[in-house]
């Protein structure tokens, strides 16, 4: 065995150590299709490579793909590990056609049927990722899913379900409703989850079948389950009543139904959120009024206090109600909780002391259908440091500038849409994180406050060895620019990395402080910076950086002790990148244009300098 796989994966250990090499993948590759390499597990490592060289090769001008004659013949390799991973290489390729993806799919439906669990759930996997893109091409595959319902393994059941949802056309959506109603009672909540999102986006494509959808979001949403399961049905809902104007009025009532027995406050409050802002548009709305006052006698306190906000939207949407909302608000005057108290008289004042059937004034509509105008978050901090103060909270002194994503979190592209908002997260802006890791630098702690924080800009293409962009944070009188460098090359350590900034074309701008990188191991990274002092008045200036290090070559052992490393050999990197005006600007979310101005203007424009680097071993280079 070890004869037989040594010599392919020799190469592929090269092939490894040079990934981000392109050109040296390209031509190892090219090498390797043309040979025979016995080892399956070689063959799939070389089909990843291959797959990942189409990518970064695109189509040809004869709208070939260059390789992809050898993913097909690896269709017909003896290996269903070969088999199955050229498959899916075949529809993972960006833009591919459905001529291209016929072979792949004839094949995984060849796996449908396979007596191995994990060749049905590999295939029924890949299938339901093309059917997301290319629902058609796998309509022929639909009778083989039908028969994995039943699959005793559930992961395999559920995606077959989810994925005739996709593929399936108007006249099968009642038969397929049928085969999932038994399906779901032998499931877990998570799976749960996954056949109501596919029956959401099953009901936008066909909203003429709403009614049968949406009278099975009802049903499930009775029986027992936990709150994601929950969420999601009332997310699918809702959303299902926004899309769908025909099921507005039986969405609602079955919202209605389900808040009569729900245990968690947080949907019950959110129900009616939505219920205050739907119900007083509907035809009667008169109908929602029973079950919204049920709530201010049956409920928690939270609830409680939701339902006297919704019962105000309708008095003051539907005038012909309002006599009856104020017995009903009136009636919460004697309440226990001081919030539900608090809201009635504050809404029995707002909608007029009478109860008369006038209509009521756009001004009141506004107060309790409007926003703040500022975000919460910012309304939330706003609050803590006025807690200490003893004069009156001014809304109008609350920031309106948009934070930015925290650096820890970034969204997830294709997230699906939700109709109610999750439980709200107040998370750290990246300007605050910035703050704080300067703020921790003797050099720059004297600073002052952060004005502003600009996004990363690469100063490096993606396939050089080290990869560099740079951060610009802009204070009162100085510019940070941070660089964070990142060690693509295993085999090397780097030592005493630091930036050369050549302002000798911005001579209003004075380096002032610069605190290097003691150490930048592979796939670790880090950070160093450069302070300018700038002056009070708009200044323009052109900027050369040029990144600096000593390379510790690292070979067999050394590599998990860098002690024992070369003494090494200096070497310089330019990485220069142009940098924009708009740094010294802030967002406002407001309908005004409204800019904050930070002191100065700070253009910084870099030269595109070839990368040249010169390596020499145990010699310092000057």
């Amino acid at each position: 065995m070890c004869k037989v796989h040594a010599p392919d994966m020799i190469f592929f250990l090269h092939l490894q150590i040079r990934q981000n090499d392109r050109l040296a993948v390209s031509k190892l590759v090219t090498s390797l299709t043309k040979g025979s390499v016995r080892s399956p597990l070689a063959q799939c490592l070389l089909i990843r490579y291959t797959s990942q060289v189409i990518r970064e090769s695109g189509i040809s001008q004869t709208g070939d793909r260059p390789f992809y004659d050898y993913l097909e013949s690896c269709l017909r390799h003896k290996a269903e590990m070969v088999i199955f991973e050229a498959a899916r290489a075949i529809t993972e390729l960006s833009g591919v056609t459905t001529r291209e993806l016929t072979p792949a799919i004839t094949v995984l439906q060849l796996f449908l049927s396979s007596s191995k669990p994990v060749l049905r759930f590999a295939a029924v996997r890949t299938l339901n990722k093309v059917a997301m893109t290319h629902p058609m091409a796998v309509t022929n595959c639909n009778i083989d899913m039908e028969s994995l319902i039943s699959d005793q393994n559930r992961s395999i059941a559920t995606l077959a379900i989810t994925t005739l949802l996709k593929t399936g056309n108007e006249s099968s959506v009642d038969r397929l409703m049928k085969q999932i109603t038994n399906f779901m009672s032998d499931i877990a909540d998570e799976f749960k989850i996954v056949v109501v999102e596919a029956i959401r986006s099953l009901c936008l494509k066909f909203p003429l079948k709403y009614r049968s959808l949406m009278n099975f979001l009802s049903n499930i949403l009775r029986e027992e389950g936990g709150f994601e399961y929950k969420k999601a049905i009332v997310d699918s809902i809702v959303i299902l009543i926004r899309d769908i104007p025909d099921a507005k009025e039986g969405g609602l009532l079955h919202l209605c139904e389900f808040i009569e027995d729900c245990e968690f406050t947080y949907l019950s409050t959110q129900i009616l959120h939505f219920l205050g802002n739907e119900g007083p548009k509907t035809s009667d709305p008169s109908k929602y009024i029973r079950y919204i006052y049920n709530r201010v006698i049956l409920e928690n306190a939270t609830v409680r206090a939701s339902a006297v906000s919704t019962l105000a939207k309708f008095g003051a949407l539907v005038d012909s109600l309002k006599p009856r909302i104020f017995v009903l608000l009136k009636c919460c005057l004697f309440d226990s909780d001081d919030e539900v108290r608090d809201r009635a008289t504050l809404y029995l004042n707002t909608l007029g002391g009478d109860g008369a059937v006038v209509e009521t004034d756009e001004e009141v509509k506004e107060f309790l259908f409007g926003s703040l105008g500022v975000p919460l978050t910012n309304l939330e901090t706003s609050l803590k440091n006025y807690e200490p103060s003893e004069e009156p909270f001014d809304i109008h002194s609350v920031p309106k500038e948009v934070k930015s994503q925290p650096l820890a979190e970034k969204k997830a592209p294709g997230k699906k849409p939700t109709g109610l908002a999750a439980p709200p997260v107040a998370p750290t802006s990246t300007v605050d994180a910035y703050e704080r890791l300067l703020s921790s630098i003797p050099e720059f702690s004297s600073y002052g406050k952060l004005f502003k924080s600009s996004a990363p800009v690469e100063l490096t293409e993606a396939e050089t060895e080290y990869a560099v962009n740079v951060v610009k944070h802009i204070f009162d009188s100085h510019i940070v620019f941070q660089y964070n460098c990142t060690n693509t090359i295993p085999e090397q350590l780097l030592e005493n990395v630091s930036v050369i900034v050549d302002a000798s074309e911005a001579e209003e701008f004075s380096e002032v402080a610069s605190k290097p990188l003691k150490s930048l191991p592979y796939d670790t990274p880090g950070q160093t910076f450069v302070a300018f002092e700038r002056p009070g008045v708009p200044a323009v200036g052109k900027f050369s950086n040029t990144l600096r290090f000593i390379v510790k070559e690292l070979t067999g052992l050394r590599q998990t002790n860098p002690r024992d490393s070369s003494p090494g050999y200096s070497a310089l990197l330019p990485v220069n990148r142009g940098m924009c005006l708009n740094d010294q600007f802030q967002a406002f979310n407001s309908p005004e244009m409204t800019v904050r101005g930070g002191g100065g203007a700070d253009v910084i424009e870099g030269k595109r300098e070839k990368h040249l680097r010169k390596r020499k071993k145990n010699n310092n280079v000057k």
